[in-house]
């Protein structure tokens, strides 16, 4: 009997993620609508964080680039793309923890898949992201790298970053709507994590303790999105790391989902 219910509990949640999937108007509706009320008087509207990001690649470029004693035409493109990666990452990653919680209104009156809260917080953050895009295209038309056939590779990267960021999201909002400790949590990991990744700096400054940097997933991450744009080589390493990731994720989210997908509701 237990066997059963369990069985019939992971059909649920692997349905919810489905049907989720599928409701592709509804969550980009719902993401686009986010946008639009944050910004409703605005008149630049979103390209008011493309413009704070422009600043602060435009400051820490020349000065960071003077302090770590890199050639400027090279550690420009690598900072903007860094950071603008880093965004894209940090800022989904903060808010998926709230994802089911600041969905409170919609879970307990319309029944939806779960997961379309989770991709609503993604397709946000990729629209923002899109809009970041510009000053990576400006940097790179004033330093431009070499062009290779590795670019096609980045929105394949940017389908695995996408990918990832749904079984995180399901489990994140699940235990943070439980345990509302947790965003603080990430929050702090997140900025730790922004000083010990790859991002100001260089992995191969640490010389023969780059294996250091190698541990973090994170930096996996940003190498196959960064890589491409600067006309680099993702190692096989990382796309081997981001699929093992994607894959365990993907298996350890969809049980603990099924197992308390249905007191989603009552915690939040």
């Amino acid at each position: 009997m237990n066997s059963l219910l369990r069985s019939n509990n992971f059909l649920l949640a692997i349905n919810d993620l489905k049907c989720g999937v599928c409701s592709v108007n509804l969550w980009r509706m719902l993401g686009w609508q986010e946008i639009r009320q944050r910004y409703r008087r605005s008149t630049l509207g979103p390209l008011w964080l493309t413009i704070s990001t422009g600043f602060l690649v435009g400051a820490m470029g020349p000065l960071y680039g003077s302090l770590l004693n890199q050639e400027l035409t090279e550690y420009f493109p690598y900072l903007a793309v860094s950071l603008v990666t880093w965004l894209l990452l940090s800022n989904t990653i903060s808010e998926l923890c709230t994802s089911f919680i600041l969905a409170e209104g919609f879970i307990k009156q319309i029944k939806l898949p779960l997961t379309i809260h989770v991709l609503r917080v993604i397709w946000k953050n990729q629209i923002i992201f899109a809009h970041n895009l510009l000053i990576v295209a400006l940097v790179l038309f004033f330093f431009p790298p070499p062009i290779t056939l590795n670019l096609l590779l980045f929105p394949i990267a940017l389908f695995f970053v996408a990918v990832n960021f749904v079984w995180l999201g399901i489990l994140l909002g699940l235990m943070c709507a439980r345990f509302r400790d947790i965003p603080q949590i990430v929050g702090s990991l997140l900025q730790v994590a922004l000083f010990v990744t790859p991002i100001m700096w260089k992995a191969e400054m640490l010389g023969r303790n780059i294996n250091a940097a190698k541990i973090n997933p994170i930096f996996h991450f940003l190498e196959i999105v960064r890589q491409p744009l600067l006309g680099g080589f993702v190692p096989v390493f990382s796309w081997e790391i981001v699929i093992a990731i994607t894959c365990c994720g993907y298996l350890v989210s969809l049980a603990v989902f099924a197992r308390f997908r249905a007191n989603i509701a009552y915690w939040v």
